[in-house]
Formats: structure tokens, C-alpha cells, sequence
């Protein structure tokens, strides 16, 4: 293009994040994500809303591409005929170059291989259809963060029966429930926890590595140099990494584990972490909970036997509009999982595309110093239609 257009240096570098903003404009699974375009005097600009996760990967492409600029429409700036081509060239090359098809993400093989190893020994896993029913009903609607209303798309609760006496007598499962009324849901209050709570937690943590879940999990971790064999030194490595206290909102007043297994609600009107499937049941059995309906692309709707869902829902009045959960695994599954990715990598946010049974799913682990921040599964895909 000429110089009234998009230098062929910036064409270029459009190339390399249309991708980006393509899939951050079409994929439903976070439809509080707004991304536009704009073009001026050789420089592209890209505008994304969305999850901190995301802003940080949209701000690391732009530091990459272009020298940040306010875009003008003075000065020397190109005409606006010009700018109005490059905004139809950029959604030419994002309907041209879609990014997303969950087959072209790329595969993180050797992990998927281990989470399939730890699905296998996952015996502890509630079955869908045995041990539990849900009803995925409705698809959510747009809700943007920090907004308490949300047109409901499911009339019936998400879960319409689980096994709770095998969760009452699988160890991992019980010991697990205990620990889920032990943290103040509000951040900015301090947590104090009790003797009887560290207890607690100290007997959850043995059930778990007694498991074989953890006991392979444990072996990849001694392997690659990232954990020590001694197993009770393992045990205080999951100890700092899941429940050591830090500092969220001025105060010590969060952890690795309530945050991601529990739930907790900052500024007085938004819900964050809360990625746990036993306790979204318990909350909404107990009435603290209204499930809204599922989060998904159109062409990928989500079934009752879904082991991964993208949802939205309330809890004790305030709105996740989008939420996501293993749905069935056990605890150590779950915990396993996450410590690996928060062990392998050095980085504040990871994010790995993973194949584990039928599902196709990203898992996002965020650190907090030498603890877990948050940790995640986000479904990309069901069933098998990835393959």
C-alpha cells in the first residue's frame, strides 16, 4: 500500500496479531472481550477489554509491534479515506486467517500426555450420569465485570443430583468440603487462621498424597529438578504454594486455595476465582448460588457429560459472567494439574492448550509470588470435535 495507507512494515506486523483480536472478537467463551481497530499514519492500535490474563498478552503484542501512539486525524496524519482501508484490510485478514479453530492452537504434548496419565489414575472422579447429573440448558448472555444483572438462561440448577455420600466417604472429597468455610469471602479482610484450620489442612494435603494421583504427579515434578523426593518436603512445597497467606488487598487476606477452590469477591461487586465444581454444587444447593447458563462458541455447545464448563452465574447477589470449572474431577486431579504448571514455569501467567480425554482445554495458572494467584481451565473444546 501506498504511504497514505499502511506501510508495508505495519502490514506486516498485522499479520502477526489480527490472530489475536480475531479470536478475542469471536469467541464467545469471554464475551466481555471488546476489541477494535484503529489505524493512523502507519500505526495499529489495538483496544481489548477483557480479563487481566488477556490485557496482559494484548499489551505484550502491542509493546512488540508499534510504538504506542493516541491515534489523530490531524496534523500529518493520513486521510481518512486511508484509515478506513486498513480497517477493512485488518477484518479481511481476520475473516481470512481465523484463528479459531481449536486445532490450530498448539498442543503442549508432553503435558497433555501427563493429564491423561493422572486422568487415568484419577479413580477418585465422580462419573457424569452415575455420580452426578447437570442440565446445561441456556447459553449466557453478555455480561460485562463488575455488572450484577444477568438475564437468566437456565431455569433449573446446574447440578440436579450428585452422590453426596460418596463425596462424604471418598478421603480426598470429605477432607476437602471441611476446608471450604474456613476463609472470609470479602477480600481486604485479613484471614486468621486457627490451629484447628491449619489441622484441617495439613490432613487434607496427606489424603492427597496418598493418592496416586500426586504420587505421579510428585515422580514428573522430582524428574524435571522442580520439587525434592522427600515427601515431606513435598508437603511443604504444596503448603506455601496453596495455602500460605499473602497480600490481595492490603491486607493478608488470600490464598492460592480459596481464591481458585472456594471463591472471593473483591470491591464490593465482583466474584473472582471460584473454579471449583463441589463447591459451586454445595453453594447452590445451599440457595447462594443461581447458575445463568453455559458460555460456548455456537458450533460447540456443551453436553451433561462435559468434563470442562465455561459458565455464568451469581453468587450471594453479585455475577461472574464467565466462570470455569473441571466438572467431576477430584481434588488431587485438580491440585496436581496446577502445581505442575506453577512448578515447570517462572513466568507471573501461564498459559498451556492441553488434550485431556476428550476435551481440548487452555489452563491458565497466575502466581503470586511463591503461591498460586489463580488457576483455571477454559474449554476449547468437547467431545472430540477438535480432532
Amino acid at each position: 500500500m501506498t504511504r497514505a495507507g499502511c506501510p508495508t512494515y505495519y502490514h506486516s506486523h498485522l499479520l502477526q496479531f489480527v490472530p489475536l483480536c480475531a479470536r478475542a472478537v469471536c469467541d464467545n467463551v469471554f464475551l466481555s472481550t471488546v476489541c477494535t481497530y484503529r489505524v493512523s499514519g502507519g500505526v495499529a492500535e489495538l483496544l481489548l477489554q477483557s480479563y487481566k490474563t488477556t490485557l496482559n498478552t494484548a499489551y505484550l503484542w502491542t509493546s512488540k509491534i508499534v510504538n504506542y501512539q493516541k491515534p489523530t486525524f490531524g496534523g500529518t496524519m493520513a486521510p481518512r479515506s486511508a484509515l478506513l482501508g486498513c480497517g477493512l484490510l485488518v477484518i479481511l485478514l481476520a475473516v481470512v486467517f481465523p484463528p479459531l479453530d481449536a486445532a490450530s492452537q498448539a498442543i503442549n504434548q508432553e503435558l497433555s500426555d501427563l493429564f491423561n496419565e493422572l486422568w487415568k489414575l484419577d479413580v477418585n472422579r465422580m462419573k457424569p450420569g452415575t455420580d452426578y447429573t447437570i442440565s446445561v440448558q441456556g447459553k449466557a448472555g453478555y455480561v460485562s465485570q463488575g455488572s450484577n444483572h444477568a438475564r437468566d438462561h437456565a431455569s433449573s440448577p446446574l447440578f440436579s443430583n450428585v452422590n453426596e455420600n460418596k463425596l462424604k466417604t471418598i478421603t480426598t472429597f470429605s477432607r476437602f468440603m471441611k476446608l471450604l468455610d474456613n476463609y472470609e469471602r470479602s477480600t481486604g479482610v485479613a484471614e486468621h487462621v486457627s490451629r484447628e484450620e491449619v489441622t484441617e489442612n495439613n490432613l487434607f494435603l496427606d489424603a492427597v498424597l496418598n493418592t496416586e494421583v500426586m504420587k505421579h504427579a510428585h515422580r514428573y515434578l522430582v524428574s524435571k529438578g522442580h520439587s525434592q523426593s522427600d515427601l515431606r518436603t513435598f508437603k511443604r512445597q504444596l503448603y506455601t504454594i496453596w495455602f500460605d497467606l499473602y497480600y490481595r488487598s492490603g491486607s493478608k487476606d488470600s490464598c492460592g486455595f480459596e481464591h481458585v477452590f472456594v471463591g472471593e469477591t473483591k470491591f464490593g461487586n465482583e466474584i473472582a476465582g471460584f473454579h471449583n465444581w463441589v463447591q459451586f454444587y454445595l453453594q447452590e444447593k445451599s440457595m447462594n448460588l443461581d447458575y445463568k447458563g453455559y458460555k460456548a462458541r455456537d458450533h460447540d455447545i456443551p453436553d451433561q457429560d462435559d468434563h470442562v464448563l465455561n459458565l455464568q452465574f451469581s453468587w450471594h447477589g453479585l455475577v461472574k459472567p464467565v466462570g470455569s470449572a473441571f466438572v467431576g474431577a477430584s481434588p488431587e486431579f485438580e491440585m496436581a494439574l496446577y502445581t505442575i504448571i506453577f512448578l515447570i514455569n517462572t513466568h507471573r501467567s501461564t498459559t498451556v492448550v492441553v488434550n485431556i480425554d476428550e476435551c481440548q482445554l487452555e489452563v491458565v495458572v497466575v502466581r503470586h509470588g511463591r503461591s498460586i494467584g489463580t488457576a483455571y481451565p477454559k474449554l476449547l473444546s468437547s467431545n472430540n470435535r477438535h480432532l
